[in-house]
């Protein structure tokens, strides 16, 4: 529908008319008037060599340019349907362990054992594609950081990102949780200071890297940035050999819990633990619970301007009339030449 930024502009919308009439019963010119648009229209007015039907014609384009002149002026605008934008939610970062310990295939997913990247991978799809209207954005880490998604509304990208990422890209050997925490305070520092989360996610402990993971926490705490920990990987898994036979170990031993509650609590966040595909499932449909996604959207309705259009229709129809009396007069002269080559002939036979 259209719409008009100064309506009131309108108003002006019949004032030649009204000149017209008042100096058609005065007949004396308005000598106030000074501009070019009404100079105009007294010539067009008391031209006495143009026909009445000329005349009038010449009066109904000037006045047509007229409204266009001011029809532009009160800022006609189209505006279309109503837009649902992502809500300016929080400001959420992943940060994923991608070290050579995410390979241990002792969580289950359809069944059969795979390394927990890829059971990460498959929660972490789930989680992200509920997360409408937040801005998600990606940190890996294993010997160094790195941040492989920015903050963006794009959840699309990010679970390509995220597919895309695979054990041993940041190094594989190690893992420097503290450079991940303190790249992640690094881009959510740059954002708006209300619900900035960071969600880590790791199974070992801090043994690279420059930051301390509770130095870094303690940078979170000061720039009021949440942090939610998960250790993830089995507390217990049986191995056969022809040697030794059935043996239990612990394939998570290398899990600094310690490190992670502390991080976790300096910052006003939770630790949680998670020994199975199950769990871990069920830890971020606690975060969906702990940190809702706002469920009020925003409504956006696109502007067109118009005004444009009606200045160049407002111009072509004032400078018509200057137009067409050229051509006249150019037709009238050349007509007259015509003539006057003609009669010369004539008299020279």
């Amino acid at each position: 529908m259209i719409e008009f930024l100064f309506p009131w502009v309108l108003i002006a919308s019949p004032l030649p008319l009204i000149i017209w009439l008042f100096s058609k019963a005065k007949q004396p010119q308005l000598a106030a008037i000074r501009t070019p648009l009404f100079s105009n229209w007294s010539h067009l007015q008391n031209k006495q060599s143009s026909s009445s039907s000329k005349l009038v014609i010449q009066r109904i384009i000037t006045f047509i340019g007229w409204l266009c002149l001011i029809t532009a002026t009160a800022r006609p605008q189209w505006i279309d349907e109503p837009i649902e934008l992502p809500t300016s939610g929080r400001d959420l970062l992943l940060s994923i362990d991608i070290s050579g310990s995410m390979e241990e295939e002792d969580l289950k997913l359809g069944g059969r054992n795979v390394n927990r990247l890829l059971v990460v991978k498959s929660i972490l799809s789930e989680f992200i594609e509920k997360r409408e209207g937040d801005r998600i954005g990606l940190v890996l880490f294993g010997e160094k950081a790195y941040l492989q998604t920015p903050l963006t509304f794009d959840l699309k990208t990010v679970q390509f990102m995220l597919d895309e990422t695979e054990i041993g890209l940041a190094g594989a050997s190690r893992t420097a949780i503290g450079d991940g925490i303190g790249l992640s305070i690094k881009r959510l520092r740059e954002r708006p200071a209300e619900n900035r989360v960071l969600i880590l996610l790791t199974d070992g402990r801090n043994n690279s890297g420059e930051l301390d993971p509770i130095e870094a926490a303690k940078l979170a705490q000061h720039a009021g940035i949440k942090i939610y920990t998960i250790g993830v990987g089995a507390d217990k898994q049986t191995r056969r050999s022809l040697l030794f036979g059935t043996q239990t170990f612990n394939p998570s031993a290398e899990l600094d819990e310690e490190t992670l509650k502390t991080v976790a609590k300096l910052t006003g966040g939770q630790y949680f633990r998670a020994k199975s595909t199950q769990q871990l499932a069920q830890i971020y449909e606690m975060l969906d619970s702990l940190e809702p996604v706002e469920d009020k959207p925003e409504i956006y309705r696109p502007v067109q301007e118009m005004y444009y259009w009606l200045l160049l229709v407002s111009l072509v129809s004032l400078v018509l009339p200057f137009l067409i009396q050229f051509l006249a007069r150019t037709l009238e002269k050349i007509s007259h030449r015509a003539k006057t080559i003609s009669i010369g002939e004539r008299n020279a036979n």
